[in-house]
């Protein structure tokens, strides 16, 4: 498990990167930027509740904080459907990062079940 979390630490990491460099490619027009605030609060927050979910004190603590990692990625999601069916973004440039929320969202599901599984 260490292994896969640090690895994890790296990838929400690069997430919110990834992020940060679409926030700052939106067009300036309003609609662009309130979406692209939420969004940049939302794909920022997973890795930082993440690094807290990594140094959880008990398997409730992960859980708990990979639950809000989750969370974070699934709204992250949300902004970037909006992004594309609002006509700001064309889909092909935001699949990749859709798909990256998408695997974290399946890997961090997979994650919580097996710990409460050996419980």
């Amino acid at each position: 498990m260490s292994g896969e979390r640090v690895d994890l630490r790296e990838r929400t990491k690069a997430l919110a990167l990834r992020v940060i460099r679409l926030y700052s490619a939106l067009p300036r027009r309003e609609e662009a930027r309130v979406i692209g605030r939420q969004i940049l609060r939302s794909g920022t927050s997973v890795g930082a509740n993440f690094r807290e979910a990594y140094r959880a004190r008990s398997d409730a603590e992960f859980i708990a904080k990979l639950g809000d990692c989750v969370k974070e990625l699934d709204e992250t999601d949300y902004w970037l459907c909006l992004l594309i069916e609002a006509g700001i973004i064309p889909a092909e440039r935001l699949a990749p990062l859709q798909d990256e929320c998408n695997q974290l969202i399946a890997i961090l599901t997979t994650i919580t079940k097996n710990i409460k599984a050996r419980q």
